[in-house]
């Protein structure tokens, strides 16, 4: 029995159909998702109610804070539980609940807790969203003074006010947006691909702006509080430090580094100690 082979279904001047949708509509569809993710994007605006910046977020407070809230537990399990010694814990508690409660820090709504992980080999310190905030055996054993201690978490508070992470997960959401129209349109349904895509993201490092920004925002919350802002200048000594020895500096592979931020940290001090505590972006003094 002879069988004819079937003609490939054209559409007009686009070439055949791929699973009966013509490459035309394809190709409308996902330029019409991509401009609807540039729009969402650039229409979700809100003006931080302590820096005055306008940002590009599109969560609200109390969700940073429920993001924040169900995504701790996950964190302190990666790093190996919080650490068993209970006074070590409530230093960083106590020196954490000082800098928000004698700073500006204090108009915030967000519900800030501090946390020190088991972890003695990673030395580093971050925050999640809405104000949880860690700092790691291996970093904590490093700090020679409480100052230096205040430095690191009001570096960290620095990014929950900032709204570092919201940023993030805006952006987040435009490129999976965008990778969702890319992958329409080129009609290569490839989620693995798009997976890797939107991977990269959830992964990517703060920037130099959002790293002074922090870093400006910890000077002067530490000022506030009472504490020596000099020594921030030393927690980047030992972080270079530990970046150069056997211990893993996850810290210092995810912030720019360290001498120019000496200088900022510095030229911060002077601004903020000679009375103009004004609340200004380090990077807004270069325009």
């Amino acid at each position: 029995m002879a069988f004819r082979r079937r003609r490939p279904q054209y559409n007009d001047s686009y070439g055949p159909r791929r699973g009966g949708r013509s490459l035309k509509g394809t190709i409308i569809i996902g330029l019409l998702l991509a401009g609807f993710a540039l729009f969402k994007y650039f229409s979700n605006q809100q003006t931080n109610p302590i820096t005055g910046e306008v940002q590009h977020v599109s969560i609200s407070t109390e969700q940073e804070i429920a993001i924040g809230l169900q995504s701790a537990p996950r964190m302190v399990q990666q790093h190996g539980g919080l650490h068993p010694d209970q006074r070590a814990q409530e230093h960083v508690k106590m020196v954490g609940e000082r800098l928000v409660r004698n700073s500006i820090v204090r108009r915030s709504d967000y519900q800030y807790n501090f946390y020190l992980l088991r972890d003695d080999r990673v030395v580093n310190a971050f925050a999640l969203p809405g104000g949880q905030v860690f700092i790691t055996a291996a970093l904590y054993g490093q700090l020679e003074n409480e100052d230096q201690l205040a430095g690191v978490l009001g570096h960290e508070i620095g990014h929950v006010i900032h709204r570092h992470g919201a940023e993030r997960i805006a952006k987040m959401e435009l490129t999976q947006g965008l990778t969702g129209a890319a992958v329409i349109a080129s009609g290569d349904y490839n989620t693995s691909q798009a997976a890797q895509m939107i991977g990269n993201i959830v992964n990517m490092k703060y920037g130099r702006d959002q790293e002074l920004e922090s870093d400006d925002f910890g000077v002067r919350i530490m000022l506030e509080a009472g504490y020596d802002a000099s020594e921030l200048v030393g927690v980047m000594d030992i972080l270079e430090r530990a970046s150069g020895g056997q211990s893993k500096s996850e810290f210092m592979s995810t912030h720019p580094s360290p001498d120019n931020r000496r200088e900022r940290i510095r030229e911060a001090i002077e601004r903020y100690e000679s009375g103009r505590i004004e609340y200004r972006l380090p990077f807004e003094e270069e325009r």
